[in-house]
């Protein structure tokens, strides 16, 4: 689909102070002249301001008013004379209304440039990601993790065939003869740059495992752990052994350390009571020291409820179960088996198909969205099955080593088959909780708008909830500013590090307009998908803006995954049906290959 480049490029203008002599005999600083900049695109993220020195100037600094209201604050140190250029890691969806000046200084005064902004959708500047090898049913882009500070990305490609095992350097496999058995790519910033530093595969891959399917990095992202939900072992616990696959789709997750730039398996993690068809590893999540590690399995089928009961009875099919690891530096061990309060018999409760550890390991929230009670709000009646699929999420703490559920939570305006719960994310000191609900069908538009008009079927809404002694409530009830029929909006979420700036995805929005910030009116582009960013000041939200990959296809699911840096300064965006060779944007020759995107 052809589509413009926006270059930006501005040139300051010369601001020429005269200064005349000052009274009682002092003399003025000589006149000077504010340097001439430009400011230019120049890779992911990045925005190079050059000028050339002036005579008289001393040193520079680069100021930058981010939102356009709330005052200009210096980026970085000032600039000594002589270097003459500044290359900016900028927040891209952020950008459309940041203003910045150049100043000129020396020991008495600073000129202020005019100020300027970046103008059009960024496309340019906008990071597009492929994997060294894209093959067609890739699925590259299906689960995303980025580090703390931005600076390693962990992408899943759950279709990947490559027969390779263990860790490489890149994926090297033309031939493809083990289907779907899935990979891990891991990239890594480097001076502005993002190049492939790792191709993780399982140490007992096989076709039809799915490794990859989700994924998760430490803060400082020297720890992944990467879920492989329909791994077939019959192994129980942590280590056991790998060769017998006679437990179908049981599932597994794999941890994996960096030590410099070098990547190993450390540990191979099965549930303890692994049976055939549990999914194990549906999702995974990781603590921000890398010492916890929770696993959800949404077809797990034991009938107990709560912390560490009894796993061997398997009578409630899809009831779920999630299943926390610790590390004590040397090794793993399962530390708690846990279930939902009101496991029931009735309906799939799908309890574990998202999880969101906080950074000390220590709150646990997890996702079941297909409870059935009519329950809404916070510690509702558990027990009420009248609303089918409705869903829930669960929030549990860890006390020393002992696990216990802390809330149990409905959305505002429970509804059958809205499937709440279906993504959850945890801010990293785990008092604020978001939770999305793909499936829910209110017309409204933005935040806290009219929850009970149910006449756009599966549009999709994101609830805040917040922790404050040890109780929880809800914030926020969130729209898409174009809420439109089947979006899915909340397809996917992710919370910063305080819980300020949120990102959703709507994996099936329709827009046509790359990049970001342009027209959301448009539905002519079939499940394109689209990501919101939202900012929350002083206890309100806002939508901050619209995205849009920069060569958006009919199916490519963009938003179907996405991760926050801790600083919300970097944003990663899976596509994982977008069809790029990796030769161009334009380049659809590998079908359902898909990418990454970063703003």
């Amino acid at each position: 689909m052809p589509f413009q480049r926006f270059y930006l490029t501005l040139t300051f203008s010369y601001i020429i102070l005269a200064l005349t002599a000052c009274g009682g005999g002092g003399s003025s600083p000589a006149p000077f002249a504010a340097a001439q900049a430009t400011l230019n695109y120049n890779g992911t993220k990045r925005f190079d301001f050059t000028w050339t020195d002036e005579e008289g100037v001393d040193f520079y600094r680069v100021l930058e008013n981010q939102d356009s209201s709330s005052g200009f604050t210096q980026i970085g140190a000032d600039i000594p004379a002589g270097i003459e250029t500044l290359s900016l890691n900028t927040p891209l969806y952020k950008s459309l209304n940041a203003r910045y000046i150049l100043q000129s200084c020396n020991a008495n005064q600073c000129l202020d440039s005019n100020e300027f902004t970046v103008t059009g959708n960024l496309i340019d500047s906008i990071g597009y990601i492929k994997s060294n090898n894209p093959g067609s049913g890739d699925y590259f882009g299906s689960s995303v993790s980025l580090s703390r500070d931005g600076s390693t990305l962990a992408v899943g490609a759950w279709g990947e065939d490559s027969n390779q095992i263990g860790v490489s350097a890149s994926n090297t496999d033309t031939v493809n003869s083990a289907s779907n058995s899935g990979g891990v790519y891991i990239f890594e910033r480097e001076n502005f740059e993002w190049v492939l530093q790792a191709f993780i595969k399982a140490s007992n891959a096989d076709a039809g495992d799915w490794f990859g399917f989700s994924v998760s990095l430490s803060n400082d992202g020297n720890t992944l752990v990467v879920g492989a939900t329909s791994e077939d072992s019959a192994g129980r616990g942590v280590n056991a052994t790998q060769v017998d696959n006679s437990a179908s789709n049981s599932g597994a997750a794999y941890v994996f350390l960096r030590n410099a730039d070098t990547w190993s398996q450390n540990a191979y993690l099965k549930a303890s009571n692994a049976d055939a068809d549990d999914n194990f590893g549906t999702t995974v999540s990781i603590s921000g020291d890398g010492s916890t590690v929770a696993v959800g399995a949404d077809e797990e089928s034991s009938q107990s409820s709560g912390i560490n009961g009894n796993e061997n009875n398997n009578g409630w099919s899809n009831a779920g179960a999630v299943y926390v690891f610790s590390s004590n530096g040397a090794s793993w061990q399962q530390q708690a088996y846990v279930k939902a309060s009101n496991t029931l018999p009735t309906s799939a409760k799908f309890f574990g198909e998202a999880v969101s550890l906080s950074d000390d390991g220590n709150t646990l929230a997890v996702g079941a969205s297909g409870d059935s009670s009519a329950a809404t709000g916070v510690n509702g009646n558990e027990t009420d099955t009248s609303a089918s699929s409705s869903g829930a999420a669960f929030v549990f703490t860890r006390t020393g080593a002992a696990w216990s559920q802390q809330a149990y939570i409905k959305a505002s305006n429970t509804g059958e088959m809205d499937r709440f719960g279906y993504k959850v994310s945890l801010s990293g000191d785990g008092s604020s909780l978001a939770v999305s609900t793909g499936l829910e069908d209110s017309s409204s538009i933005g935040i806290d708008g009219e929850q009970t008009n149910n006449s756009a079927r599966s549009a999709g809404a994101v609830y805040t909830f917040k922790r404050t002694s040890n109780q929880w409530s809800q914030g926020a009830y969130i729209k898409a500013s174009n809420t439109n029929i089947a979006d899915e909006f909340g397809s996917s979420i992710s919370l910063n590090s305080d819980g300020s700036v949120l990102a959703v995805g709507a994996g099936a929005e329709d827009g046509p307009i790359p990049g970001i910030g342009g027209d959301e009116s448009l539905n002519s582009s079939n499940n394109s998908g689209a990501v919101y960013v939202f900012e929350k000041i002083d206890n309100f939200w806002s939508q901050l803006t619209y995205i849009k990959s920069s060569n958006p296809g009919p199916t490519d699911l963009f938003g179907v995954a996405v991760s926050l840096s801790d600083d919300g300064d970097t944003l990663a965006v899976g596509a994982q049906l977008e069809d790029g060779s990796g030769t161009s944007l334009d380049d659809n020759a590998a079908g359902s290959a898909g990418a990454v995107y970063l703003y």
